[in-house]
């Protein structure tokens, strides 16, 4: 899911870049600035050096920044998802660990009464 992610805001990036660059040329005099000002944006950073003052140009950038916000919601429940699928396998492992012990001291004690019974036994008439 990463990868999409990471694959989805670099897009987003490109072409929010090449939007505002074709609506709001004045602003944004080239594709480069025009891309630094939709990385800037997605990213929630919003450093101000470069802004859309057209109406058309302060659309594309609320919508940016809309999916800016978004798009780091699910980056941060994806990390958060993966952090506790970890803590969740590792739990997982040791009680199986745990049932595997108390597995072998169970089969221990069934040995030791079995041997007692059998001593017992040979003991009676």
């Amino acid at each position: 899911m990463f990868p999409y992610l990471v694959a989805a805001t670099a897009g987003l990036g490109l072409l929010a870049g090449l939007v505002v660059r074709l609506i709001d040329n004045r602003d944004f005099p080239d594709y480069g600035t025009a891309v630094w000002w939709a990385v800037v944006t997605l990213a929630t950073v919003g450093y101000g050096d470069v802004v859309p003052h057209t109406g058309w140009g302060r659309v594309v950038g609320s919508v940016v920044i809309v999916v800016g916000v978004t798009l780091l919601s699910f980056l941060i429940a994806i990390v958060t998802s993966y952090f506790v699928s970890l803590q969740e396998d590792e739990k997982a492992a040791r009680e199986q660990e745990q049932r595997e012990r108390e597995l072998v001291e169970d089969r221990e004690l069934l040995q030791r009464i079995e041997q007692r019974l059998t001593a017992i036994e040979a003991r009676l008439p």
